[in-house]
């Protein structure tokens, strides 16, 4: 089999098909989370918080000088990309959960089993507990 002729097979397979399709649909919703948070959830919270910018917040290390930029770290920007990631993470759960319940309920398993019965302890186990509670009273 030629390389070429491989490397089709490995490229067409579904599960490389899905991956693809995942990563450009992953991107897509990162965006759109990226800009509910800086421009849908932030902008109130900022508002609560006395009329704070997040995308603006940072604390100056150096001070700029002529062509030489401002040294800063920019903690605003930070706590967005938390909430950013926050999401996102949250929404790979709840997808990933669905599609965990939609398996099971494909194989005919009910979505959460009864807990099973402890076993009942063994003659060995009664009597040591028999012993321990002898020794106890003493």
């Amino acid at each position: 089999m030629g390389m070429m002729s491989e490397f089709k097979d490995f490229a067409l397979k579904g599960n490389v098909v899905d991956m693809a399709v995942g990563i450009i649909v992953g991107a897509a919703f990162g965006k759109i989370v990226a800009s509910l948070v800086a421009d849908i959830i932030m902008p109130p919270i900022g508002l609560a918080l006395g009329g704070v910018d997040f995308s603006d917040l940072a604390v100056v290390l150096q001070e700029a000088h002529g062509d030489i930029p401002a040294v800063t770290l920019n903690h605003g920007a930070f706590i967005m990309t938390i909430i950013d990631f926050l999401i996102v993470a949250f929404a790979m759960f709840m997808a990933i959960k669905a599609m965990n319940a939609a398996q099971k309920m494909r194989e005919g398993e009910p979505e959460e089993a009864a807990p099973e019965a402890p076993p009942e302890p063994s003659a060995e186990e009664k009597l040591l507990v028999e012993i321990r509670d002898l020794l106890a009273k003493k």
